[in-house]
């Protein structure tokens, strides 16, 4: 099967749902049963693997089962729960598969399918209707093959998971940025902090993964180790099945407040990371402001952000996680956090002033669910050495236009990258004056012009994009002025003279 075949299936599987439950609840539902179709076809073309290696030894074959990265009992397949497609309790049934499921699975999979109940009255009505409705979602999920001998890639299954949440996340509207960041976004952050074979590479705000995902395949090896946390219960589920889906199920994928209940700890203290990526929450109001001040961690020793605002709040949290001397984090700010001022622009000075800032990117508007106003990149590392200029990209206005939704094409994350990378690796400024990198695009911004600035990352201070209008011919305006009044003269006279005519 091919990605494409995938995707009609799962999206057609949808409208067993239409108009009957919630659409904001359709991921949820759709998308553990993707999951559960997964699991057990692999599980099914693995057994069918060592039968043929071990000549049908039974023995033999269930020692090399019991050794799979997952387990599926046999009362807890897909194809277990379709066989009693027309039971009376058939919500049940699968809600029972899903805890098998999970209990076989502890130590990756506890908790997962907690706050899903396929038996839900509250969800699909009373047990007749639930019935019909589950059955026809089942008969849909039949039609896939995903064993992985039978795709056309090892990707695909991931990829038709992040093609159902994006798909998702449009008709969520608002909600969408609490649990996805559009994929073009988070392939040009990954590429930005360009991971390393070798790295710990963590999202605090983890969402249901892409970012983590995107930052993995850039490692171009296995050799890494993925981290994440996510608040929402429902995101985090969808987090550590999207792991699993693609084969990343080793990460480690915390369920809590990362601002005030981190849980990625190596004993009393934070984690720390080679690579930090985020997509935070816009502008959080109540993110914990109150207990900023006594925070175990000491993480706001450069000021605790407004109430209101809890912008800076991840963005010291990211800075306080990595690791000194090599450690980056990428993460995408409304563009306030650029220039307001007060405790944020305390905050922003002692950020500069520490030499942690490395870059500002400015992108498009309408480039994220929910939000209609452009965002930005901050750039933080490590290991800038001697360099102690910054790099400023206003990349506004390249980008595809959408109906609903702007989205950045290939050449524009290409360029981005390439002027971030030209940077990295050129000479640091030695004067006070800084550099125009590209007319109208990039500029490398010396500390004493950010100082004299008053610590303002506004980009337009920076980078200038100002267009000149061409100068006007006054005396040629006027004899176009002239030409159109005499034209105008002379219809007046042609519509009298036909007025005249008609009696008027």
């Amino acid at each position: 099967m091919t990605q494409k075949e995938i995707n009609n299936i799962v999206w057609k599987a949808c409208d067993s749902l239409r108009g009957k439950i919630d659409p904001s609840q359709y991921k949820d539902y759709v998308l553990t049963l993707l999951f559960l179709k997964y699991l057990s076809d692999v599980w099914k073309d693995k057994r069918a693997f060592y039968a043929e290696k071990y000549n049908n030894d039974k023995e033999r074959i269930e020692r090399a089962m019991r050794n799979e990265r997952f387990q599926v009992p046999e009362n807890c397949t897909f194809d277990a729960v379709y066989e009693n497609k027309n039971a009376a309790n058939l919500g049940e049934l699968i809600d029972i598969a899903l805890t098998g499921l999970e209990d076989a699975n502890r130590t990756k999979l506890l908790n997962v399918f907690r706050n899903i109940s396929f038996n839900s009255e509250a969800i699909f009505g009373q047990t007749k209707e639930r019935n019909t409705i589950l059955k026809n979602l089942l008969t849909d999920f039949a039609a896939l093959d995903l064993q992985p001998s039978h795709l056309e890639g090892n990707d695909i299954i991931g990829d038709a998971y992040e093609y159902l949440i994006a798909r998702f996340a449009g008709d969520a509207g608002k909600k969408a940025g609490e649990f996805y960041t559009p994929g073009e976004v988070s392939t040009l952050l990954a590429k930005l902090v360009a991971p390393e074979p070798g790295n710990r590479i963590c999202d605090p705000t983890c969402g249901a993964g892409g970012l983590l995902n995107k930052a993995a395949k850039e490692v171009g090896s296995n050799n890494f180790s993925l981290y994440g946390q996510e608040n929402n219960g429902a995101t985090w589920a969808l987090c550590k099945m999207n792991m699993f889906l693609h084969e990343l199920d080793q990460a480690t994928i915390e369920w809590g407040d990362t601002i005030n209940n981190p849980k990625l700890l190596e004993g009393d203290e934070l984690m720390k990371f080679h690579v930090v990526v985020a997509n935070p929450p816009f502008s959080l109001d109540k993110w914990g402001a109150d207990d900023a001040a006594i925070d175990q961690h000491n993480r706001f020793h450069r000021g605790v952000p407004p109430k209101s605002k809890g912008d800076y709040a991840f963005i010291t949290h990211m800075v306080e996680t990595i690791y000194e001397d090599v450690g980056r984090a990428g993460v995408i700010v409304p563009h306030g956090v650029l220039f307001r001022g007060s405790s944020e622009g305390k905050i922003r000075q002692q950020l500069i002033e520490e030499n942690l800032l490395d870059a500002v990117i400015g992108l498009p508007a309408n480039l994220f669910f929910g939000t209609g106003i452009p965002a930005a990149i901050l750039l933080f590392s490590k290991a800038r050495g001697e360099k102690r200029d910054v790099l400023f990209i206003d990349a506004s206005q390249a980008y595809e236009p959408g109906k609903n939704q702007n989205r950045l094409r290939k050449e524009d994350i290409e360029r981005i990258v390439d002027t971030y990378k030209e940077y990295k690796t050129a000479t640091p400024l030695t004067s006070d004056e800084g550099l125009v990198v590209a007319d109208k695009y990039a500029y490398r911004a010396t500390a004493k012009e950010i100082a004299d600035n008053d610590y303002n990352l506004n980009i337009p201070r920076y980078v200038d994009t100002f267009e000149e209008e061409e100068p006007i011919d006054i005396k040629a305006t006027q004899v176009e002025i002239d030409t159109i009044k005499r034209q105008l003269a002379e219809t007046e006279q042609q519509m009298n003279a036909y007025l005249k005519d008609l009696g008027f």
